[in-house]
């Protein structure tokens, strides 16, 4: 029979390369790694590692494994939390993957409501952005993830896999800096800003930039491009430059020495939570799930 545990270790050693370093990310020992290796071996009846001296690659069984290992685990897992959750939520764990400014937002108040209703529930959050966040919920390392999306029905085909849920519609904002000729006009085309130096945001966004500004007629210079929307709006007000960004981005951040302008036409992105099928009958998901709907509603 093939143990949870053993399917864990088989995932860390693929993703790691090697019994030793699968041993450290475990938190165990190497001989440990290697002896629950020879277990799931023995269970499969057939090689799953190939050891060519200092290195490691996977059978062809073993790759079939590690396919099915993601699926599998995140089966057990929404079974383990259902049954913690039959005495009413008293316990159960959430792992939670935002992008940024959804976590500066909309998750804060929706973690508080949780904690408020059910203090047993244990939710953890790190911050990626999509499509790393998608990655990691079908590779099992998280619960529920907070994405977006500028491509309407191509994102619906992208995620066909996973349990949708709508938040909001985010609409991308202008920023010029405070003495910029626009400055104070309240609305801008995009089309007037074909001449401006461009400051870009995270990949996803900065393609979509790319994508508006040509359906406006032009190709932006982008001079400056970063992750971090503070420094977006840093650059913008110290004069380097214009960016459109969301206004769940703008909300975060203390805009300073910059105007933001509604852009014309509307440029809007869809504020997602995804989840797997099997997760979202788990009850803490389910009602994390329902605390995001209300905080996005506010």
């Amino acid at each position: 029979m093939i143990e949870a545990r053993h399917l864990r270790i088989l995932r860390a050693v693929a993703g790691t390369g090697s019994f030793s370093a699968a041993a450290r990310e475990l938190g165990c020992t190497q001989p440990a790694v290697s002896q629950q290796m020879r277990a799931l071996e023995l269970s499969a009846g057939t090689p799953l590692l190939v050891r060519t001296g200092r290195e490691m690659r996977l059978t062809q069984a073993g790759e079939a494994l590690v396919r099915h290992a993601a699926g599998i685990l995140a089966g057990l897992t929404a079974a383990e939390e259902e049954v913690a959750a039959i005495a009413g939520l008293r316990a159960g764990r959430v792992r939670l993957v935002s992008f940024p400014s959804g976590s500066s937002t909309l998750v804060p108040t929706a973690l508080a409501a949780m904690r408020a209703e059910h203090p047993g529930t244990r939710i953890s959050l790190v911050e990626a952005e999509p499509p790393r966040s998608v990655e990691m919920l079908r590779e099992g390392d998280c619960d529920l993830a907070l994405a977006f999306s500028y491509g309407g029905a191509r994102a619906g085909a992208e995620w066909e896999d996973l349990v949708v849920t709508p938040l909001l519609t985010d609409r991308l904002v202008g920023l010029v800096p405070e003495g910029h000729r626009l400055a104070g006009a309240g609305r801008v085309g995009m089309a007037e800003l074909a001449d401006e130096p461009w400051i870009a945001g995270c990949p996803r966004c900065r393609r979509h930039l790319v994508e508006v500004c040509e359906g406006a007629g032009f190709t932006p210079r982008i001079d400056f491009a970063t992750d971090d929307y503070p420094a977006v709006v840093g650059l913008v007000g110290a004069g380097l430059g214009v960016a459109v960004l969301p206004e769940l981005a703008v909300e975060s951040v203390r805009a300073k020495g910059v105007s933001a302008l509604a852009v014309e036409p509307a440029v809007e992105r869809q504020v997602v939570a995804l989840t797997l099928p099997d997760l979202a009958r788990v009850p803490a998901v389910a009602a994390t799930l329902g605390e995001l709907v209300r905080a996005a509603a506010r």
